[in-house]
């Protein structure tokens, strides 16, 4: 399957600057996949080792950092020996290995020649037990889940993507019904990429559900092994909580709607653990859409939202036939599929940076409010056909300037105030 990181790490590759890469990104997501699959295809060879189950490499960085020393037992353990812009050198789970991130300063400074990549559990790689973090000496390339393209190329549908990337609205409109059976797919699958691949073997939901909830179990696993005692009851509690957040009208974090009387202070290093595991993403509300957002950041509210729209509905019980054949999933749960939907075909795009808007007086919401560039753009995001979109209209109307975006099932229309595009090319749009 291709994976749209993969022009980033040729990027990296023909850098004349490169420094060694650590690939971040949440458990399961594809990280050993991709990094195999780049050694295999753009190099002579590659040495991979996993740090987790290999114990020759467990106290290979503890004395020193001599990289001659460290070459060879790599050499010894994969049976090739690196050459400088031949050979990839992948380091797996690096943060299984104590002072392992400290030695990509060492590859840096003394063997920039070297091609060398690393992965690891995020949270493992934030927490990096025992070292410095070697800042200014690495690369750093973020991996998500697949989005919706990637998911229509994997199932061999490429022709699909390349249309909706094609912007060609006439056709794409003659062809909605095919898009909407597709969405309807990537809403139940997701976008995890072992996820992705039983389906299309298999086409068993049963095996889907069950792939998925192996990963929810396996990121509680991680959370037990890394988070303090006392917090892993609140993290668990703030994981739960979010189908029923997302699933009321207004989305916005309700610390009491996971125990009665909570505050900010109890929970809050529970989401940030979720944040730096990967698990989940947070979109804060800002109270002014002026350049640039972040100045105007308001830091007491928020959404969560899941990293993946299929662990989310693997989360809410949702049966498949109300997915995959009723309308339930885009009329009815609120819009809570949609906006997870939205946002992760919104969060892997570079130089954009992700809000929302709500008004002090909460009689207006924009679901989310985007910085690319040197541009705000506010959109709104709505699961039906037949649509209104009185907050954006007025929210515009308010803010001179601005150009609204409506993801929507509707087909395609560019008026003066607002262009309505249908949410199967969110992706590409």
């Amino acid at each position: 399957m291709k994976r749209k990181v993969y022009t980033e790490l040729l990027k990296w590759k023909e850098n004349s600057n490169r420094k060694p890469l650590i690939l971040r990104g949440a458990r399961q997501v594809g990280k050993t996949w991709i990094m195999k699959e780049f050694g295999k295809n753009e190099y002579r060879n590659f040495i991979y080792v996993n740090c987790d189950n290999e114990p020759r490499v467990a106290h290979l960085f503890e004395n020193d950092y001599d990289i001659n020393r460290i070459l060879l037992v790599l050499q010894a353990i994969s049976g090739i020996k690196a050459m400088p812009g031949e050979t990839l050198i992948i380091l797996d789970e690096i943060q299984e290995v104590k002072r392992g991130l400290g030695a990509l300063k060492y590859f840096c400074e003394d063997a920039p020649e070297y091609h060398v990549m690393v992965a690891g559990s995020l949270l493992g790689i934030a927490l990096h037990p025992g070292t410095s973090f070697p800042v200014g000496k690495v690369d750093m390339i973020d991996l998500y889940p697949m989005d919706f393209g990637e998911f229509l190329e994997a199932q061999g549908n490429g022709q699909w993507k390349t249309l909706l990337e094609s912007h060609d609205w006439q056709l794409i409109s003659t062809m909605r019904t095919k898009f909407i059976e597709l969405l309807r797919q990537y809403y139940y699958v997701g976008g995890m990429p072992g996820v992705v691949s039983s389906y299309i073997e298999q086409q068993d939901l049963q095996e889907v559900r069950r792939l998925q909830q192996d990963i929810l179990t396996a990121y509680r696993e991680d959370i037990s092994k890394h988070a303090p005692a006392n917090e892993v009851v609140r993290i668990n509690m703030v994981m739960n909580s979010i189908p029923s957040q997302l699933a009321r009208e207004n989305k916005k974090f309700i610390y009491g709607a996971m125990r009665k009387g909570a505050r900010a202070a109890d929970f809050e290093l529970a989401i940030q653990w979720l944040i730096d595991c990967g698990i989940v993403y947070k979109i804060p509300r800002v109270s002014t859409p002026k350049l640039p957002l972040k100045f105007y950041e308001d830091l007491s509210a928020f959404k969560l939202f899941l990293l993946d729209c299929g662990l989310l509905a693997c989360m809410s019980e949702v049966p498949a036939d109300q997915i995959l054949i009723g309308n339930n999933v885009f009329e009815e749960f609120k819009g809570a599929f949609t906006e997870e939907f939205v946002l992760q075909q919104l969060i892997g795009h570079p130089d954009t940076f992700i809000y929302y808007w709500s008004s002090e007086r909460s009689d207006g919401e924009i679901d989310f409010l985007l910085q690319r560039g040197s541009r705000v753009i506010p959109v709104e995001v709505k699961a039906e056909e037949n649509v209104r979109a009185r907050s954006l209209r007025q929210f515009v109307q308010d803010n001179p300037g601005l150009k609204g975006l409506r993801l929507s099932m509707s087909d395609y229309r560019d008026q003066e105030w607002m262009e309505n595009v249908p949410l199967y090319a969110a992706f590409c749009f």
